[in-house]
């Protein structure tokens, strides 16, 4: 028979750490292969003042972005992320619907990153010259196949993440900067180019009106800040020094993931105002254009131009492989998210915190996006975009929050600030881009529905994680009346007379020799919680025993749980006679209701799925 077992303090441990200079690429395979496909988005989406509106994207990145997750870092060292900070803040329902409403933008986030990286990578393989002929025009097979691969890779394992992350980042920023100062060469020997250009721009009104301009496009570039939240998600890996093993706050690995999130901006900024700068000046509309040679592919249409088709070919494989890449790191990010929070919350069944069937279940969702949106890069961008602007505003509230009740006030209204500037950048982007907004809400619908179904099936769960007494009496106490020792009576009221009155109920009305062990439950202010530790208290009534319970969830399910572990003779149970539909509502959402039906309910329940030759507590339902 389930025994339960009692709380013990044991320490956790980390796994292998690394130096934050090679942490960086696994964040970098995020951040940074979005030079694949954002010159592009920004030619589409500015066209001629695309400079302009990137340099407003740097300014972000670098004024706003970076000083907000390095305020994350601060408080989430172990990898939580904003989703955590915000549920600490807010207790109890309110505190999990946000969660709820997150991990449907998180989930729009990474569900995207992997079939637009996808997508992206099956673009440049279609469109090599020397793949060409292999490959046709099966761009959306080719993204299927990518995604499948990706998923097989996680079925039967994915390791040496950080090895791999270096191979795969490394030469792909080498061979991009090649490029661009290959083709910064060719401006610079035809100033012709620069000065069509600056007439071009003379044309669309002076400085104020471009920066204006810019402004209000570049909500459209925001899929250049796509790599932060990966930044702390990765903190656990990021080695800091000695004494962070011993202190409560790690302060070298602190510092050493600020390091890694401002590095990964400046790099990515270089390089993005670089990449804009040269493929606005030397690409044509017709180029980059839906259908064009270089959409979706602006740097390696480049490469290919300007450096050949042997250089543009290895370009083209390192731009696949870092996009495939990334769609492997928001893999594992949603591998690591989802079982994080919803089966904790009681909010998915127990095969989610399960590797292979999660990866079975997210393959079958890319296959979805994927023919919903014909593996069109431009098409998901604005999902793409919606996604990773939400959980930025998300961790802008969240540091604001925390730094103003730590009582850092200035600090605290620069991140609201930066909280206004991420709202308008998102609102901007739903305007102009509501399809991306209406796939969030989808992802947000269906977790909140099949989070509510799956906390309803298994309200009646044992739903206790542990115990442990408040002294030694009470333990010794425990061993003495367990295995059919005693009959088990909850009772509502933790006074004497509330005790005596059903001892002679029991005595008058039932055949029970065995002492009676009056059992009260006290529940946690914060019901939301789905598991808990209990703390148990024991003491000898006369010939009775009373067992005080506190911490506890719910009422009915932790009776039935210490019916498990004491074993008694009998267990007396009350029944209300309330109207049903409002004790169930209130069972669901306060852990309350009918105690004495649902004790019974989850005992049978419990025994159906462990069964077992010895001789079960008799059940008795008593009307109070």
């Amino acid at each position: 028979m389930f025994k339960g077992e009692r709380l013990d303090s044991a320490k956790g441990h980390e796994g292998e750490q690394h130096p934050w200079y090679m942490v960086l690429w696994l964040t970098g395979v995020d951040y940074f292969s979005t030079l694949g496909y954002q010159p592009g988005i920004a030619l589409l989406a500015a066209g001629a003042i695309a400079p302009f509106a990137t340099a407003i994207l740097i300014v972000v990145t670098l004024a706003c972005a970076l000083p907000i997750y390095c305020q994350v870092a601060k408080r989430s060292f172990v990898g939580q992320g904003s989703i955590a900070m915000l549920e600490n803040l807010l207790s109890g329902w309110k505190g999990r619907l946000l969660v709820l409403v997150l991990l449907g933008f998180a989930a729009t986030d990474f569900v995207i990153t992997m079939t637009l990286s996808a997508a992206d990578a099956a673009q440049h393989a279609v469109e090599n010259p020397i793949l060409h002929p292999f490959l046709g025009d099966h761009k959306i097979v080719i993204t299927l196949g990518l995604l499948m691969l990706l998923a097989g890779v996680f079925l039967f394992g994915f390791a040496e993440a950080i090895g791999l992350a270096v191979f795969v980042a490394v030469p792909y920023l080498l061979l991009n900067l090649v490029v661009l100062l290959r083709c910064s060469s060719e401006i610079f020997s035809h100033p012709d180019l620069i000065g069509n250009w600056q007439n071009f721009l003379s044309l669309k009104g002076d400085w104020t009106a471009l920066v204006i301009a810019s402004v209000f496009i570049f909500p459209r570039l925001a899929l250049g800040l796509s790599g932060f939240e990966t930044g702390v998600s990765v903190m656990p890996l990021v080695k800091g020094k000695d004494s962070d093993h011993h202190d409560a706050i790690p302060h070298g690995r602190i510092a050493n993931t600020k390091k890694l999130l401002a590095a990964a901006a400046v790099i990515m900024s270089v390089l993005l105002m670089l990449s804009s700068f040269v493929t606005t000046l030397m690409l044509t509309p017709a180029d980059y254009q839906t259908g064009g040679k270089a959409s979706g592919r602006a740097i390696a249409f480049l490469a290919h131009k300007y450096l050949g088709s042997g250089f543009g070919t290895v370009y083209d494989v390192s731009t696949i492989l870092i996009l495939w890449f990334a769609g492997a790191s928001a893999m594992a990010g949603l591998l690591h998210l989802i079982p994080r929070y919803m089966p904790r919350l009681g909010m998915a069944p127990h095969w989610v915190a399960h590797a292979r069937p999660l990866v079975l279940v997210l393959l079958g969702i890319n296959i979805v996006v994927t023919l919903i949106f014909k593996a069109d890069v431009e098409a998901q961008a604005g999902a793409y975009a919606t996604g990773v602007l939400a959980l930025m505003f998300s961790a802008a509230i969240a540091a604001a929050i925390s730094l103003r009740k730590e009582g850092d006030h200035g600090m605290s209204w620069y991140c609201w600030g930066v909280a206004l500037i991420f709202a308008f950048t998102l609102v901007e982007n739903v305007l102009e881009r509501p399809d991306g907004m209406i796939i969030a809400c989808i992802f947000v619908a269906v977790i909140v529905i099949l989070s509510a179904v799956s906390r309803s099936l298994r309200s009646v769960e044992l739903r206790v994680s542990g115990f442990k007494f408040d002294s030694p009496e009470s333990a010794k106490l425990w061993d003495e009346i367990s295995g059919k020792k005693v009959s088990l009576v909850p009772v509502r009221s933790d006074e004497p007379e509330s005790r005596n009155r059903k001892a002679v109920e029991i005595r008058e009305h039932y055949t029970s020799d065995a002492p009676l062990a009056f059992c009260h439950v006290s529940l946690l202010d914060n019901r939301s919680e789905f598991m808990a530790p209990l703390r148990i208290s024991v003491e000898r009534d006369g010939e009775s025993f009373i067992i005080r319970v506190s911490q506890a969830i719910a009422v009915a399910n932790t009776i039935a749980y210490l019916s498990e572990m004491l074993d008694p003779v009998s267990v007396f149970l009350g029944l209300t006679r309330l109207n049903l539909v409002h004790q169930a509502l209130r069972f669901l959402v306060f852990g309350e209701g009918e105690t004495g039906l649902m004790v019974y309910a989850i005992l049978l329940k419990y025994w159906a799925w462990t069964p077992e030759d010895d001789v079960r507590p008799y059940i008795y339902l008593m009307s109070d």
